[in-house]
């Protein structure tokens, strides 16, 4: 997947299908648009994404806002759902100021070939956010671009959006998390030594630090599925900042995995939540955390 992060790379020579939007969360209303896009390639288009760099929601409000996705686990997502380009538009007080009109022109059909655009009803762009699907409709007959308009996907009768995402995971509702994502809720990070205090107790765990901008659920202790090197582990994790034996202030994600004793410091892996099974909790023992811990993994067995 090619990645474009400057103005200056814009200028691509095969003919694509654009999808324009935020994508804050890779929910399901995101894919059914991503769909429109990647069943282009068959006719020849490279499916592209469009989205901005800071998001749009960060650059206004002008300070960093918890994400449901990663930078990194942005663009990961993309590469496996078929994306060939991914544009991260940077987001600056020039180029939010660009006339609406002049993006389209420009730089999505001179600079980036689109021969198909998708974007969902509600689509806004350009100065002030002036850019709207009446104005891609306008557009699409003066340029010669085709124009796909995505209606609001919908799951029990509300609206699948990011801001229902971000409330699920913030009441730790990780079945109904994956169910608006069409996948489990991901913390990906690079395995670092710990205290090593698992291995003391016959518990031995894998331990990440999550991204400092990653949205997390509430404290506490999680079944999960573990991926390592293209293979699934299941687990049992807990995030937060383990008070029982230590005084830090530092979060972090902690895995205990079933049937699992290799080496993997160093290397990349990926945590799916699965289930909240109890809120993170300070034992006055280390003989009290390792029984709880021994009920947690029974519960995560279930």
């Amino acid at each position: 997947m090619q990645i474009i992060t400057r103005l200056d790379e814009l200028n691509i020579q095969d003919k694509t299908a654009i999808a324009i939007g935020k994508f804050d969360g890779i929910h399901l209303g995101h894919k059914k648009l991503l769909k429109y896009i990647t069943d282009q390639k068959q006719d020849g288009l490279k499916a592209t994404v469009f989205t901005f760099e800071p998001s749009p929601e960060e650059f206004f409000v002008g300070h960093p806002v918890r994400q449901l996705f990663t930078r990194n686990e942005k663009r990961k997502a993309f590469e496996e759902l078929g994306i060939d380009i991914l544009v991260e538009f940077p987001l600056t007080l020039e180029t939010a100021a660009t006339p609406p009109e002049d993006f389209v022109k420009m730089i999505l059909v001179e600079d980036l070939k689109a021969d198909f655009i998708a974007a969902g009803t509600d689509v806004s762009f350009g100065d002030k956010g002036r850019g709207d699907q009446y104005l891609l409709k306008n557009l699409s007959k003066e340029l010669g671009f085709e124009l796909c308009l995505i209606d609001k996907v919908m799951l029990d009768g509300e609206e699948v959006s990011s801001t229902r995402v971000r409330n699920q995971v913030a009441d730790g509702n990780m079945p109904m998390v994956t169910r608006l994502l069409g996948n489990d809720y991901c913390v990906c990070g690079i395995v670092e030594h710990g205290r090593q205090l698992g291995r003391t107790i016959g518990i031995p765990t894998v331990n990440i630090l999550p991204s400092a901008n990653k949205l997390l659920p509430p404290f506490g202790v999680y079944s999960s599925i573990v991926k390592i090197d293209g293979k699934e582990y299941n687990g049992m994790t807990n995030i937060g900042r383990k008070p029982t034996v230590s005084s830090s202030n530092q979060v972090g994600v902690e895995t205990y995995l079933y049937d699992f004793n290799e080496d993997v410091y160093g290397k990349m892996i990926e945590v799916r939540l699965k289930k909240f099974v109890r809120p993170e909790m300070k034992f006055d023992s280390i003989e009290q955390l390792k029984a709880q811990i021994e009920n947690d993994l029974e519960a995560a067995i279930r």
